[in-house]
């Protein structure tokens, strides 16, 4: 398919919260290495800095980021707060906490609920913002999310953030949050290629309530930060050909098509995959392509 010209507008608008956004945005991991943020060698910084702006220019008004997105020489958030700001407006940048690196990129234990208002400013300090538009709380394998999000609730109500979501959870710690604050989006890995019916009821559940929907490794599947997805290969190619689109493009329309209230953050350091991602959210697959893509996920 051309993808020259299409923009991220192609692919239709959500709200996370009260703010509206396009259905296709960028996921910053990618930004920082060759391969994600903790394996590979530094990407290149000129090019980094490339994609984001290009992002903006073709209407991406949604970027998924978190402070530990970071190589031996780059910095997600330090990448974003070069090339955007002064911010647009319209821009909403979300972060997740609870997890942590200490300056050497090894991983530190769970956050506890009194830590998560320094991972929120160390945001707004990289960032260079006075306060988050959306802050995902990514559980870190505890059983109750309810005292974390609590934190952050408190946090939200002082006025550091706008909006709260939630990461890697089942559809229990929905509720959980839910009793806690408002949600406007869960996060979890999901897509073509991974098949989780707990994350499938989240899917649905998040419909119902009017939830943002935000899958991560939606390419990459089961092979996540690693690599591009194979599975289901051939049923992927026989499509991408129908259309003219490559077999990325056809995972991300697929991930667009599980409904209006899911968005994409597809990651990428290259411009060029970066125009390819943004023109994906125009691919219209038919319903026959769904369910052919469908019934060899359910395998």
């Amino acid at each position: 398919m051309t993808s020259g010209t299409i923009t991220a507008e192609s692919s239709g608008t959500w709200r996370l919260g009260d703010l509206p956004v396009r259905r296709l945005g960028l996921g910053a991991m990618r930004l920082t290495g060759s391969a994600a943020f903790h394996l590979g060698t530094p990407g290149d910084r000129g090019r980094s800095l490339a994609v984001l702006r290009r992002a903006v220019e073709l209407g991406v008004d949604h970027i998924d980021t978190a402070v530990f997105y970071f190589s031996s020489r780059r910095s997600a958030n330090e990448l974003i707060n070069t090339a955007l700001a002064p911010y647009a407006d319209d821009l909403v940048i979300a972060v997740k906490v609870g997890p942590y690196r200490d300056w050497s990129g090894e991983w530190g234990t769970s956050a506890r609920p009194e830590d998560l208002r320094a991972h929120v400013e160390e945001n707004l300090r990289q960032l260079g913002r006075d306060h988050l538009d959306l802050v995902y709380l990514r559980r870190m394998r505890q059983e109750s999310v309810a005292e974390h999000f609590g934190a952050l609730a408190v946090l939200r109500e002082k006025g550091l953030i706008r909006h709260l979501g939630i990461s890697d959870v089942e559809p229990r710690h929905l509720a959980e949050a839910e009793a806690v604050a408002p949600v406007a989006a869960v996060q979890n890995r999901y897509g073509l290629g991974f098949h989780d019916p707990a994350t499938d009821e989240l899917l649905a559940l998040c419909r119902d309530r009017g939830i943002a929907f935000v899958p991560f490794y939606a390419i990459a599947g089961e092979a996540g930060p690693e690599g591009t997805d194979d599975a289901h290969a051939a049923e992927v190619r026989a499509v991408a050909a129908a259309h003219g689109a490559s077999p990325a493009q056809v995972r991300i329309a697929w991930t667009l098509h599980q409904g209006p209230h899911v968005l994409a953050i597809p990651g990428t350091g290259n411009p060029d995959h970066l125009v390819e991602n943004v023109a994906a959210g125009a691919l219209r697959l038919t319903e026959e392509e769904l369910t052919r893509l469908d019934t060899a996920r359910r395998r």
